[in-house]
């Protein structure tokens, strides 16, 4: 394989198409990070990279916000040695001003692909001539490097989106960039808070589009509507349920307590690296053997059963029966088939004539499954918040209580007849 020179900075992201491939130099650089100077390394890139797919439907958007993290990150783990979870307002600040005057080794004249191609052994190998800072030249004499003020804003913006995520994620409990964004700042993340998670209405018609899709092609959308329901009812993130690198997950997952006889479904390994079991309610029960029916499978799970929890489907055409139990899906595929669902239960809400709320969910993403869940059991279904908590695998109460929503009207309805002197009522 030829060996090139590593670039000043260690690009980490490459095109979309062979992103979730992985690359191994990318791999041992974050690595050798990890046990020496941000032990959260590889969890953080982990997390940028779910993050970035969800940007995939934009190419554009994709290769900005990819930019932007990589600068980001070299900034945290080579320049300062710090994660992300322990930034402040204060270390934010002098991001910006490093992006304002970055070393000269950083900034480039020309544009270059960030990762090159191998020729003789078709290996991904990480541009040497590639530079995270792009400056300007005018008449063959290299500018002074300058950042306008749009495009600190930007930063700021693609920042405080992922910096949200983080937090959704719950790797983070505050998002930094939102401190310096000084136009709205609390009206915006009122907003964004909100726009975590559907609305009664809206959930009513991502339920029924799951169960529309199931009925016209059940081949297909049986899987998709025990997938929404298992995400909803269990606070579930897509990679709890997506077969990954050490992790496939199974039927066996679900668990019945020899002693109570309830039944709750293991989690052995979460983003966080913790493990939890999520009490199963009884509908999510009657969807578990509603899916294992149209498998062929017995109603429930037998104990330690490996039969993989969301199948392939292959075509006859590939010399294999269709849905043959062989093989779970990975994070991509099942984001696509939850992605088809909130299509379909968008625009089904457009043709009922509710259009605001149609916008509002073609923003949301599979995530916001999870903090759905969440909300609707404390809110509406009045599950204790410790009980949530465990469920959720939140390790502070905080966390969980972030959750209790009021909304005006109620507000004004609890406030509506209270007295101003209790004595003389």
């Amino acid at each position: 394989m030829t060996t090139l020179p590593l670039p000043p900075a260690m690009p980490l992201f490459d095109s979309l198409v062979h992103l979730e491939a992985g690359n191994p130099l990318v791999n041992q650089y974050l690595a050798n990070l990890s046990l020496t100077e941000v032990p959260d390394a590889g969890l953080v890139y982990e997390l940028a990279v779910d993050w970035l797919l969800e940007q995939r439907h934009s190419e554009n958007n994709y290769k900005t916000y990819r930019s932007e993290l990589t600068t980001f990150l070299h900034w945290c783990f080579t320049e300062l040695a710090i994660s992300p979870k322990d930034l402040t307002r204060r270390i934010m600040m002098r991001y910006l001003d490093y992006c304002q005057s970055p070393p000269q080794a950083l900034i480039a004249y020309r544009n270059v692909a960030q990762f090159v191609q191998d020729k003789e052994w078709g290996e991904r190998l990480p541009n040497p001539h590639w530079r995270p800072f792009l400056g300007k030249r005018e008449l063959g004499r290299e500018l002074p490097y300058r950042l306008s003020e749009p495009a600190m804003k930007t930063k700021i913006a693609i920042l405080s989106a992922f910096f949200q995520f983080l937090v959704q994620e719950e790797y983070m409990d505050r998002n930094p960039a939102l401190l310096l964004q000084r136009v709205k700042q609390s009206a915006q993340q009122e907003t964004e808070e909100q726009a975590q998670s559907f609305t009664e209405l809206q959930w009513s018609y991502v339920m029924h589009a799951a169960e529309q899709l199931a009925s016209e092609n059940p081949a297909q959308h049986e899987r998709s509507r025990f997938l929404i329901c298992l995400m909803y009812a269990c606070y579930l993130r897509i990679s709890e349920v997506a077969a990954r690198p050490g992790f496939s997950p199974v039927m066996g997952q679900f668990r019945r307590d020899g002693k109570t006889g309830v039944w709750g479904y293991f989690i052995p390994r979460s983003k966080g690296g913790k493990r939890r079991t999520v009490a199963v309610s009884q509908a999510l029960l009657d969807a578990l053997q509603r899916y294992r029916s149209f498998l062929g499978l017995s109603p429930l799970p037998a104990p330690n059963e490996q039969t993989p929890l969301f199948v392939r489907h292959k075509a006859a055409a590939h010399g294999r029966e269709q849905g043959e139990l062989n093989a779970n899906l990975g994070i991509r595929q099942l984001r696509d088939l939850v992605m088809a669902v909130l299509e379909q239960a968008a625009n089904l809400t457009e043709q009922d004539g509710f259009t605001q709320d149609a916008a509002e969910m073609r923003s949301l993403t599979p995530h916001s499954i999870r903090h759905t869940g969440i909300t609707h059991d404390i809110n509406l279904n009045g599950r204790p918040l410790s009980h949530v908590q465990a469920d959720a695998g939140h390790d502070s109460i905080d966390t969980t209580s972030k959750y209790l929503h009021t909304g005006n009207s109620e507000r004004h309805e609890s406030a509506n007849h209270k007295p101003l002197d209790h004595l003389h009522e």
